[in-house]
Order: C-alpha cells, then structure tokens, then sequence
C-alpha cells in the first residue's frame, strides 16, 4: 500500500482537468442541443456549425430529417408547391425566417443534384432553389426578412443572372442585390452618423438596424457575400468596405450597453447575457465569413477590433457558466423557451464564428 504521504504527493502533482475554451464550451452546447430530431430549426444550426455532415440523435443526418420529416409539397395548380410551415403545431420553429433551411443546406455544400426522401417523393436541393425562385419577391431586398433567401439565391447565382419569379416578373439578381446594398446602407445610417461624429455610443431602440432579425447581421453576410464577385465590388466601389467599418464601431457601441445593463439590471442578466452572445457570435461570424468568402484583409485596427469581440465571447460565456445557464438547458427548454433557443441557436453562431477565426492546423 501507499504511505499517506505518498497519497498526499500523488494528488498534489496530479495534473488538474484542463477547462474546456470557449469554442470547446459553445460546440458542446450546440452539438448537444441542436441535435434533437423533432427541432429542424435547431438541426439547422448544428449544420452551419458542423457542416453537411452534422447527424441527429437518432443517427440520421441532420438534413435528412429536416426534408423527410418537415417539408411540405402541394402539387395542386395553384399550390405551394415544396415548403416548410415556420411553426411545428406544438410551436417548435421549423423556418420563421423564409428560406433558412435552403439557404442552410446550400451554404453547408450540398450539391443542387442531392437527392432526399420527403413527403410525396424525393426531392433535390436544386428543387428546392427553383421553389425559392418561383415565390422569390423582389421587395425581399427591402425586408429584414430577405436575408437568408439573398444569402441562397447569392450561392447559387452569378452576377448577370436573371429568374422569372411565379407572378410573371423577370428577376435581375444584380439589380436585387444592388438594392439590398441600399438597405443595409440606410438601416446602418444612425451608426454611421454616430461613427462620423465620434459618438461613444448609438442607443439601441429598435430603430435601423435593429428592426432586423439578429440586428441585421444575416442581412449584412448575404450582401457582403454577394460582393465576393470582383465585377460587384467594382461596381460597388467602397462601399461595401464602409458597413465594414460601421460594423466595427457598432462593436464597441454595444458592448458598453451590455456592460451598462448588466450593472442596471442584474434582474435581467441571463437575457442580457443570451443577447450579448448572439452579437458577439454572429459579429466574429460575419467577417469571418467576409474574410473567407471575399478574401478581406483587416486592417490593424479592425483585427483589433476582431480580437476584443473574441474576449467579449470569451466574457460572456464564461458568466453565463458562472450563471448555470448552459448546465440547465433542459429546464430552460420547459420553462423559458424563447431564451432556450436564443442559447442554442446563438452557441451554434458563435461557435462557428470561433471557428472562422481558429488558425489553420498544420497538416
């Protein structure tokens, strides 16, 4: 047997767990909770963190379910045709915002020939395109709605690209995405200013910007894809590289609200909390993506502005462990649900933000 001092050695040197980072904290939430086959909304996001590959608990991946056991098809002539309800019958999201599920499975790679078992048939994700281009409205370019059918149709078009939607109309998708460019430009207006004039802050209420799903930062990646084409940042000179900058400042505009209703308000810190997850995850997602799609340098100042969104993550998460919040998921889905998927949904962001940003492994 061991002496006691030899025990008491032992435990001493014994090398403590690691603590799981931030990216290793936020995967784990999403992986866990966005697998459940009877939430498609949720499968979605673990497919935009984990890519086309991403399974549910029961084995099947996650797309197979989402188009076997959620899409619907109406074949009659003035029909539907194939679509998603935006609410389960229990009130489960399935797509509340038009063309999220689309717009996932085309930017996780599935090719447009993939084929899938659904109601009615198989169905392929190009047939689901051409659905999209049928019910496609050309004011969607104006609508805090349209950031994800812009984010797909941008995928799977070119510049120079046109559709005749179902109502007749000749869709000119340069033309769509040239506007969507205006709205982004005039929701980021009162940013700006504040931007121009030095203000510290633009106070958050509802206005602009922030009259959009997830302030506006789907609607800002859909644009600031389409401008991974060099003929569309020729034709839009800077200004593209200018809602860059605005994003950049909104950074340090919210995070001294957050910090500020945090101190005011710690009634309220697990919602204040979830909010500052979705912007900081879906600020570091957005020019991720940027730099990804587009091949965009930062400049110092705005890698260091990259940099302080990652510690803000890092903050964040690490008080929303200090507030039990990802340890009671399952109570949070039963007694406040609308802050549960914010957490899920919002981990998946994140996540691949991180992800986005991580160094390339050397092979």
């Amino acid at each position: 047997m061991l002496s006691a001092s030899l025990v008491l050695l032992s435990f001493i040197t014994a090398t403590p767990p690691a603590t799981p980072s931030t990216a290793e904290q936020l995967r784990a939430v999403c992986t866990a909770q966005a697998s459940d086959p009877r939430n498609p909304w949720a499968l979605a996001h673990g497919i935009t963190l984990e890519g086309r590959g991403f399974r549910a608990r029961d084995g099947r991946l996650a797309a197979e379910v989402i188009l076997g056991d959620f899409l619907r098809r109406d074949s009659t002539p003035q029909g539907r045709g194939l679509y998603f309800e935006p609410f389960a019958e229990d009130g489960t999201p399935v797509e509340p915002h038009p063309a999220l599920q689309v717009k996932t499975l085309v930017l996780a790679g599935f090719p447009l020939s993939r084929k899938f078992q659904a109601a009615g048939g198989t169905v392929t994700v190009g047939a689901l395109v051409e659905d999209l281009q049928r019910d496609f409205r050309v004011d969607l370019s104006r609508s805090p709605d349209g950031a994800w059918a812009l984010d797909a149709l941008g995928h799977v078009l070119a510049p120079g690209a046109s559709f005749r939607n179902g109502a007749g109309e000749t869709v000119r998708f340069d033309a769509v995405m040239d506007e969507a460019l205006v709205t982004l430009e005039r929701a980021h207006a009162e940013l700006a200013e504040g931007m121009e004039t030095g203000l510290a802050q633009v106070p958050k209420q509802k206005q602009g910007i922030y009259t959009h799903p997830c302030g506006g930062l789907h609607f800002f990646q859909a644009v600031a894809s389409w401008a991974r084409h060099p003929t569309v940042r020729k034709a839009w000179g800077g200004r593209m590289e200018a809602q860059v900058e605005v994003l950049v400042y909104r950074l340090g505009s919210e995070a001294r609200q957050y910090e500020a209703a945090l101190a005011s308000s710690p009634q309220q810190r697990l919602p204040l909390l979830s909010q500052s997850l979705k912007f900081y995850g879906h600020f570091l997602e957005t020019l991720g993506r940027y730099r990804q799609e587009n091949g965009w340098q930062p400049t110092p100042a705005q890698q260091q502005a990259v940099t302080r969104a990652h510690q803000l993550l890092e903050a964040t998460v690490r008080r929303l462990g200090e507030s039990g919040a990802f340890q009671q998921m399952e109570t949070l889905s039963r007694e406040r649900p609308q802050l549960y998927l914010d957490l899920v949904g919002d981990a998946c962001h994140a996540a691949h933000g991180l992800a986005l940003w991580a160094p390339a492994k050397k092979r």
